[in-house]
């Protein structure tokens, strides 16, 4: 199974409907490419990931929430599977390169533009697309 992480804009405002289209054509992309695959991102149900989580599970896919544990001062995604790392902010970006197979950004401030460029580093495919914040 191939896993598919998901980076972007969490707390910030963005234009969700932009978001929403860009999420929707990614995923059946990648449908179109691979079937099914694991949904994995940063478990907060906020922002890009929430988005990320509801077009997955629409579609039926598992769904892999990433974070550290600050996350759960947060209202969090009723995911498939938890894993907790460190215990600030990017703590956890290394577990989540390490457990994806492609990267997809959606706007996004540092956390995602290093995790972003993580991943260029070590030879992954990336996704990238720039979402103007509102903030």
């Amino acid at each position: 199974m191939i896993n598919i992480g998901f980076a972007g804009y969490s707390a910030q405002g963005f234009d969700t409907e932009r978001a929403q289209l860009i999420i929707e054509g990614v995923f059946t992309k990648l449908q179109d490419r691979y079937g099914e695959f694991e949904v994995v991102s940063g478990l907060t149900d906020c922002g890009i990931p929430a988005m990320v989580y509801a077009e997955g599970s629409k579609r039926g896919l598992r769904l892999i929430g990433i974070a550290c544990k600050k996350a759960k001062d947060y209202d969090l995604y009723p995911v498939d599977e938890t894993i907790i790392v460190g215990d600030n902010w990017g703590d956890e970006s290394e577990t989540f390169l390490e457990s994806i197979d492609i990267l997809v950004r959606i706007g996004g401030g540092k956390q995602s533009l290093a995790e972003e460029q993580r991943a260029i580093d070590l030879g992954m495919e990336v996704l990238s697309y720039d979402l103007n914040s509102e903030n």
